[in-house]
Formats: structure tokens, sequence, C-alpha cells
């Protein structure tokens, strides 16, 4: 018998095509996020599925889906998957980490030029055609990065990434991490100083929160953290929505508590924070940080070989719960 695959999301056509050639698939072609009821009643005759952060996989839903072995996130995140409850029933949850790592560093970079450069204020200007003097000596007066502190919260795989890009800028980088690096890996980084986080958000140009989300990192980034950092100071959030308490940073914005801020993920995604909206000093993008064809691409494919392995009783390649080895 085929295994049966539940694939939530739109995917690559030759992905799905590859998946056929080995089980039976269920594949979201509207690429319509499911409500928590319908997900659970497609899923419950599977026996593995390809899901993404924005498909909640809990408890409840597990339960009604006895024969399932496989939980495969085209993600580096898994917080969407109730870890807990699949290794207690011996589901193995896999995710996608490393294939995204540079792209998701080059977003973050861009949404640093971006916010520092007023890019999307200037593009704006142009558009409906506000610009009226040429060369305006000051007008529209931005931030420089070169030579500028670069604050990085994590420094993981993606954070690291995101700090060779500031080499490239001589900017001084300074972190805060659970431990810290080895020295080695400092002086790759162009000498990196470790420092507690309170200390870097009152020192960093720029603060760069890089963490997986979990609920002890929740608003890890508040009123109080804000109000840490210079007022010269740009806040910038690739990493997850939830990190960055979002009505915090809209009241700091729009007080010039700080000078800007550049923004991939939010609360509640799809749905943003409309305080957002009417200020100038914050860019925004749609959780695009690993959105080129060709990682998007690779994740799938990781995705699919773990999801494959899983199923042939092989240790996937990416395996989250270590425990079902």
């Amino acid at each position: 018998m085929r295994a049966r695959i539940l694939v939530t999301r739109q995917i690559f056509p030759e992905v799905v095509a590859a998946l056929r050639e080995r089980f039976d698939v269920e594949h979201n072609d509207d690429d319509r996020l499911w409500p928590a009821e319908e997900l659970s009643r497609r899923l419950a005759d599977k026996h593995g599925v390809l899901a993404t952060v924005m498909d909640r996989i809990d408890e409840a839903m597990l339960a009604n889906a006895p024969q399932l072995k496989v939980v495969s996130n085209i993600a580096v995140g898994t917080n969407n998957v109730d870890i807990a409850a699949c290794t207690t029933r011996g589901i193995r949850v896999t995710n996608t980490p490393v294939v995204l790592n540079e792209t998701t560093a080059d977003l973050a970079f861009a949404l640093i030029l971006a916010s520092a450069r007023r890019i999307a204020e200037g593009d704006a200007m142009v558009r409906r055609g506000d610009w009226k003097v040429a060369f305006a000596m000051q007008s529209p007066l931005g931030t420089d990065v070169h030579h500028a502190t670069l604050g990085i919260i994590g420094m993981g795989r993606i954070g690291q990434a995101i700090a060779r890009r500031a080499l490239g800028f001589d900017m001084k980088i300074v972190y805060s991490n659970r431990n810290r690096l080895p020295e080695a890996d400092e002086a790759k980084l162009g000498g990196a100083t470790w420092m507690a986080m309170a200390d870097l958000l009152r020192t960093a140009d720029f603060v760069l929160p890089m963490l997986p989300y979990s609920p002890a990192v929740h608003h890890l980034i508040g009123a109080k953290e804000i109000a840490l950092m210079k007022p010269t100071a740009i806040l910038i959030n690739p990493a997850r929505g939830g990190i960055v308490d979002d009505t915090a940073l809209v009241e700091a914005l729009r007080a010039n508590r700080i000078a800007g801020a550049g923004l991939d993920v939010f609360e509640g995604e799809p749905q943003v924070n409309p305080g957002y909206f009417d200020l100038a000093n914050v860019v925004l993008t749609p959780h695009i940080g690993s959105a080129t064809r060709a990682t998007r691409l690779a994740m799938c494919e990781t995705a699919v070989a773990n999801l494959t392995a899983a199923l042939e009783g092989r240790r996937p390649p990416n395996l989250v719960n270590l425990e079902l080895q």
C-alpha cells in the first residue's frame, strides 16, 4: 500500500510530481490556509504531512491522525508543531535548516539598508511625484550603515551569516547569545564582542533579534527593551513574529523614541498591526526571508527527503525530536 501524504500549501509542481511517483498525495493547490478543523479532517488518514509554520499541529489534531508517522516542516522553526506530543506518539518531526541561511541573511541585510537609507520612503516620494528638488541637501537624510555597530541577539547560523555581510561595511559587531562563541569564531567575525542583551541594546546602532520563536522569547523586545535603545537606533526583525511586541514598537516609532525599523515578520501573520501603515519610519515586507526560487525549492526538496526517509523507516536527515532515532 502506498503511503498517503498531505501537502498543506501550494508548492512547486515538480516537487509534487516527484512525490506522486511514490505516494498518494493530497496537495493544497488553492494555497488557502486551512482552518484547524479542516486541516485535522484532511490529516486524519495520512501517514505523512509536509507542513509550514502557519499550520498548527497540536495534540488534538495528532489524536485524530492515528496513522501519522512524520511531520515534515518546510521551515527551520517548528514552533507550530507540538513536538512533545509527536514524540509521545512516535511521530518524527523534521525541519529544513542550513539551506536558507544565506538567503535569509541577504534579506536581513536588505532591511538594514532599506531602513537606514529610507529606501521605501524615497521610492514612494518618486512614485507620488513629490520629488520636486533635485539633490536637496537635507531630504531625505538617512543613517550610515558603514562603521556602525550591529547588535545581533542570537548568534546562530543565520546570525553569523548576517555578521559576515556586515564585515563588508566595516561594521562593529556585538552579540548576545546563550553561550559565547569560541574566540576563533569571534575573530572570523571581525572580533565580534559578546555582551549581555541590555548592554547590546544600549550600544548598537542596529538591533537584530535572530532567534527561533518559543514562549520563552515571546515579546523579548518590548517597551522596556526598546527604551534602552539609542534614539538613533534601528530595530530589524527577520526572525519570527512575536519576538518583538508590535504594539510597543508602533508606539515607539510613532513617538520617535527610536529612528526606525525594518520588519519581515509580525504577530498574527498575515494580519499586521495597522499602526505600522501610516508610519514612514518602518519598512515592511511579507515574511520573504527565504523567498527566492532556488532557496524555497531547496527547502521543499529537503522536506521531501526528510519525509521519505521517515516513511521508509530510515532516520531523517534533519530530525528534530532526536529521541526517535
